[in-house]
Formats: C-alpha cells, sequence, structure tokens
C-alpha cells in the first residue's frame, strides 16, 4: 500500500506540473496576443488622426493664398491646393470684351414714320416705353459701340407740351439710330426776349461739361422728323436735316435755309466760332450761322481783291451745307401761335450783312451766361439760364 501511495503521489505532482506549464503558457500566448492586439489599436488611432487633421491644412492654405500671406512649405496637397485659388484670382482681373463697332446704317431702322399730335402723351408713358434710358436723358447702345457721341440740344421756353411730343417719338427714333446721346433741354430764365441762337451756345458749353461729345444736333422743340433714316448725327460737312417741313408744303423754302433742325461735329462748330449772341427775337439767326459756314470763299475772294492780302483763317472754313433727300428729310411741326416775348426781330436784316465783321468777336468766345438751376429727369436734363437781355 505504501508504495501505490508513492506511485499516486508522483502522477499527481507531475500532472500538477504540467497543469502550471499549460497555465503558464496559456498566459504567455495571451500577453502576447494582447500586446499586438494595443498595437493595431495605436495604429489605427494615428491613421485617424492623420485624416482629420488634413482638412484643416488644407482650409489654411485657402486663408493665406486669398489673403496674400507667406504660405509654409507644404506637401503635393497643399501645392496643389495653391494651384487650385491662384485661377480664381486671374480670373477676376480679365479686362472686360470690348464690344464692336455699330454699323454704318443701323439694322433698327424702319424708315417712314406716322406722326400725329391728336392724343396727348405723358412723360410717365414715355418712361414706361424707353425702359433703356439713363437719368438725364442719356442712352447708349448695348450690343455694339456707338459710332458717334451726339448732344442733342433744345432752346427751350414754356412749351411743355410741344416737349413731351419730342420726347415721344425722337427717343425711340435716336436709339435705333444706335446713338450714344444725350437730350439737353435750355430754358431761359425769366420774360425778357428769347435768344434762341444764344440759347444754342449755351447748350454746346454746358453738354461739354458732362461728357466728351463729338456731335451736337441744335433741334426746335415743335419739329419731328418723319423718317428714322434721317440720322441725328454729324457728316463731313454741316447738316440741315429739317429740309422738308410740312409748314412749307414739304419743300425747302430757300437754298440758304439753315434753320429749324441742323448738325455740327464740334471742329465744324469752332471753325465758324459758334453762332451769334446778339439776335434777340425771332428770325435771322439762321441765315447768320449759314453765312458763317457757307459763304466764306465768296468773302474770302472778295476781301483778297480789295485788300490784297488774305482774312486770318477765312479760306479754311470752306464748308458746305450737306442735306438728305426730300422725302427722307420729311418732318411735322406742331401748330402753335407765336411766342410772346419772341417777336421779330427788327435789326436781323442788317446783322446778317455784317456777319463778316461780327462773326470773330460775337460767339463761343464771348459767350456769357448764368446756370440758375440743373434737373436731371429720367427723360432729359433741363438747364434753366439766365441770358441776360439785349
Amino acid at each position: 500500500m505504501p508504495g501505490d501511495s508513492t506511485v499516486n503521489f508522483n502522477l499527481l505532482h507531475r500532472t500538477c506540473k504540467l497543469v502550471v506549464l499549460l497555465c503558464f503558457l496559456h498566459i504567455s500566448v495571451t500577453v502576447v496576443f494582447y500586446v499586438r492586439s494595443l498595437d493595431i489599436r495605436f495604429a489605427f488611432v494615428q491613421n485617424q488622426q492623420s485624416h482629420e487633421l488634413t482638412p484643416r491644412v488644407t482650409h489654411r492654405l485657402e486663408y493665406t493664398g486669398l489673403t496674400g500671406e507667406p504660405e509654409p512649405k507644404a506637401t503635393e496637397s497643399k501645392k496643389e491646393e495653391a494651384a487650385d485659388v491662384q485661377p480664381e484670382v486671374e480670373k477676376a482681373e480679365e479686362p472686360v470684351e470690348k464690344l464692336e463697332k455699330c454699323p454704318e446704317t443701323s439694322p433698327l431702322l424702319v424708315g417712314p414714320l406716322r406722326v400725329e399730335f391728336h392724343t396727348p402723351v405723358s412723360l410717365e408713358l414715355i418712361k414706361k416705353e424707353n425702359p433703356n434710358l439713363q437719368p438725364g436723358g442719356r442712352f447708349k447702345p448695348k450690343d455694339c459701340e456707338a459710332l458717334q457721341k451726339v448732344a442733342v440740344i433744345i432752346p427751350f421756353r414754356k412749351r411743355d407740351e410741344h416737349l413731351k411730343y419730342w420726347l415721344y417719338y425722337l427717343h425711340p427714333i435716336l436709339q435705333r439710330q444706335q446713338l450714344d446721346y444725350g437730350v439737353y433741354v435750355i430754358n431761359q430764365d425769366g420774360d425778357e426776349i428769347f435768344n434762341r441762337a444764344k440759347l444754342l451756345n449755351v447748350g454746346y458749353a454746358e453738354a461739354l461739361k458732362e461728357y466728351d461729345y463729338e456731335c451736337f444736333i441744335f433741334s426746335d422743340v415743335d419739329l419731328i422728323p418723319m423718317d428714322d433714316r434721317n440720322t441725328y448725327k454729324c457728316f463731313s460737312q454741316p447738316r440741315h436735316l429739317s429740309v422738308s417741313m410740312d409748314k412749307f408744303g414739304f419743300r425747302l423754302p430757300y437754298n440758304q435755309y439753315f434753320g429749324g433742325v441742323s448738325s455740327m461735329s464740334k471742329e465744324q462748330y469752332l471753325k465758324i466760332n459758334g453762332f451769334p449772341n446778339n439776335y434777340w427775337g425771332w428770325g435771322g439767326e439762321d441765315d447768320d450761322i449759314y453765312n458763317r459756314m457757307a459763304g466764306w470763299d465768296a468773302l474770302w475772294l472778295l476781301t483778297n481783291d480789295v485788300a490784297g492780302r488774305r482774312v486770318r483763317g477765312l479760306a479754311s472754313k470752306g464748308m458746305s451745307i450737306s442735306r438728305p433727300s426730300g422725302e427722307v428729310g420729311k418732318c411735322r411741326m406742331i401748330r402753335h401761335d407765336r411766342d410772346k416775348q419772341n417777336e421779330p426781330n427788327p435789326q436781323r436784316f442788317d446783322r446778317i450783312a455784317h456777319t463778316r465783321e461780327t462773326m470773330y468777336k460775337d460767339g463761343i468766345n464771348s459767350l456769357s451766361y448764368k446756370v440758375v438751376k440743373t434737373d436731371r429727369f429720367d427723360l432729359f436734363t433741363k438747364i434753366t439760364v439766365d441770358v441776360g437781355k439785349p
């Protein structure tokens, strides 16, 4: 029996050692796998943190790129982001594309027009029908660059109903003619005798203070063209536009007639020293203007024959008047009684006879006036002026 107990004890002892060894092995394997799992988790966390940090760096690059701060040395992703920002800056600095010149003859013209004055018109209606007008009665084409910058000058006093008809018909016509234009109504202040030519000089001077106009249309407020092919622009010679008025049976009253509506370039206007300032009342100024433009070839020859020398500058001023055809140049006049304080000028014939002596001292170089008020309405610019008295 003692021998059997010794054997059992040895077996139990070996079994316990084996169990302890297996436990130790199990613990060792468990520790190894646990350590490896910690490495994997740590690597995963690092990877996630690196992804989260990347957008922050990119955002900073955008900010520094737009503010102009120095950029730090970056990885390839930073360079790509900076490259993405650069084209936006360059695009903002690109110049606006320049428009092409408008054609010599506008494709928008319709030809003969029906003009009548039976139905009253309002400024609200005119404004509604001309939505592209700018304040002060200014306009320029949107799809092309106008060939001329035109100032339309209207001498004026107490003719508001006539002005409405003028604006109603002329604004659409001038826009179809693709002009860069402005309308200036020069209103004579007070009740002194009317001076049409001096108001035209004032309009020329005041319009140039606002814009670099190249061409000037001088128009009575009561004349409406009946054909939009009668273009309100300037030509190589001074242009008489109202050649066929219904008042005269759609005929030119006489060859030297230059009244109603006319156009001159800045150069042409300055050559003749503008218009006379001393024609108070109705009549005479148109013929004086004609003499300044068209009569100087003959006047120069006369001076040369008698005095044996040339009068200063006259030889270069020989200009002829151009006109549209009688059909294209048709106009209608708004019928009205003669204005008060605009009676026929009794001195007009004597003044016309002395144009040569007076033109260099009476004109734009001797113009004096005082601006009383300037109003920039939606459809026109109204400049009220004191032009003095005779």
